[in-house]
């Protein structure tokens, strides 16, 4: 796939971008928003799946939850990858490439779907669909690369907010086909997305295009794993996007087991924290963008604790409206907190070039490089938190019959987060991103503002 090739791009200059590169940009950032989006729906499938899966199927809630779990963890993985997949065949082809993969675990799925088949065959299914969960390393690796800094809160929250939304998106069809067809009948679902995975891979090879410029940079991948920010924005991505990831294969499962709610009224009631979380997400880029990304992810934090106190009150005192209105803000606050992190990650490592003397193109260009190579890595950490959330609530059921224990682990999470963001981004001796070295007129810029 050679493919449409752009040999000169720098989203920087600001007549450069007016004139042509904004045009591209979006272009591709559409599609790839697209792409991502089919992704997202076939790496949380089994959140449906398992609601179609009755008595019949012989599969307890724990065999349930770990049957999610797997597709998370293959998702978290495969992300990694994915990220440097982009620089080596180009964003256009690897679009192309990753929609097309998409139809082996939705295949196999339709293949095995059905009483009898057995759960080390169900177990191999699901981990398939984790191919879906690499999709999204591999689009914000591309369009970090197609906009400038000062967009790029924006782009990467529409990307990945636009990708998110294939989570609800996957499990309102469910809805639908439950409702309409019963709940013997998930078939259905999986012959909806098979000519939808088709139609996106075409719209990338039509209107997508690779920006030679971007190469797999071993050096940037190696100083981005030694360096510490790395590993803080992974842990604080967890807590973001893992929450979000988690909470999205869980939700149905989780009123099906604690609040005994039947297969159609679990699927219309999950879907909703999703999709606000989702559509949230470029908002937390925006805000982020105007306010900068460590103060919105500190509230955000924050009110996450807020959230789950609710959320554990509910739990304990059996009150379904009340654990439904601290759940769905706790989407709600993920999505923001997911675009407010991904805006930080550029911004850190261009304060960093700043604060050591570096100024203009050559601060640009180490942002870019550090950026683009650290998200994968990002990314990848973050989703595991998607896994531990899962296994947290599979051993809370089989511990307590309930998930308050898993909620009182993920508050204390909420409260680590708060205390790492503001100790590290927000705390005035570290408001700066180093020490300068030489002199005191070197350009520093806030962690606060990034």
């Amino acid at each position: 796939m050679a493919g449409r090739w752009i040999e000169q791009w720098d989203p920087e200059d600001e007549t450069f971008w007016k004139e042509k590169g904004e045009r591209i940009a979006r272009r591709n950032l559409y599609f790839s928003v697209l792409s991502e989006h089919i992704g997202f729906s076939i790496w949380t499938l089994w959140s449906v799946m398992v609601l179609f899966m009755g008595p019949e199927y012989g599969v307890d809630p724990a065999g349930k939850f770990f049957l999610i779990a797997t597709a998370t963890l293959v998702g978290a993985v495969i992300r990694v990858p994915y990220t440097f997949a982009v620089a080596r065949f180009g964003g256009r082809n690897w679009t192309v490439f990753s929609a097309l993969m998409l139809l082996l675990p939705t295949g196999a799925a339709f293949a095995v779907m059905e009483p009898g088949t057995s759960y080390g065959t169900f177990l191999a299914v699901a981990a398939l669909t984790g191919v879906g969960g690499g999709n999204f390393a591999s689009s914000m690796t591309n369009i970090n690369s197609f906009f400038p800094l000062r967009k790029k809160g924006w782009a990467l929250g529409l990307n990945a907010g636009g990708g998110n939304i294939g989570v609800p998106v996957v499990q309102l069809v469910g809805l639908l086909v439950i409702g309409l067809a019963g709940a013997a009948h998930p078939r259905i679902v999986l012959g909806v997305y098979i000519p939808l995975i088709v139609v996106s891979a075409l719209c990338a090879a039509l209107f997508m295009d690779n920006l030679a410029p971007v190469k797999n940079d071993t050096g940037a991948a190696k100083e981005a794993v030694r360096d510490p920010h790395t590993w803080i924005m992974s842990f604080l991505y967890i807590g973001t996007f893992g929450s979000f990831i988690g909470y999205s294969f869980a939700f149905g499962l989780v009123l099906q087991t604690q609040f005994g709610r039947t297969p159609l009224q679990a699927a219309s009631l999950t879907f909703i924290g999703p999709l606000l979380g989702s559509l949230i997400r470029p908002v937390g880029g925006s805000l982020a963008d105007r306010f900068g990304g460590a103060r919105i992810t500190l509230w955000t934090f924050a009110a996450m604790a807020a959230a789950t106190v609710v959320v554990v009150f509910a739990s304990v005192s059996e009150s379904l409206p009340l654990f439904l209105a601290g759940f769905i803000a706790l989407f709600i606050l993920s999505g923001l907190g997911n675009g407010s992190t991904y805006k930080m990650i550029p911004g850190i490592f261009q304060a960093k070039a700043l604060a050591v003397g570096m100024t203009g193109e050559a601060a640009e260009a180490y942002g870019r490089r550090l950026s683009g190579a650290s998200m994968g890595l990002i990314g990848a950490v973050g989703a595991l938190g998607g896994l531990a959330i899962n296994l947290a609530f599979r051993q809370s059921f089989l511990t307590v019959g309930t998930g308050t224990g898993a909620f009182v682990a993920f508050l204390v999470c909420y409260a680590v987060c708060c205390a790492v963001t503001w100790a590290v981004y927000l705390r005035k001796p570290a408001r700066t991103a180093a020490p300068a070295a030489t002199t005191e007129t070197k350009p520093q810029l806030s962690y606060a503002e990034v």
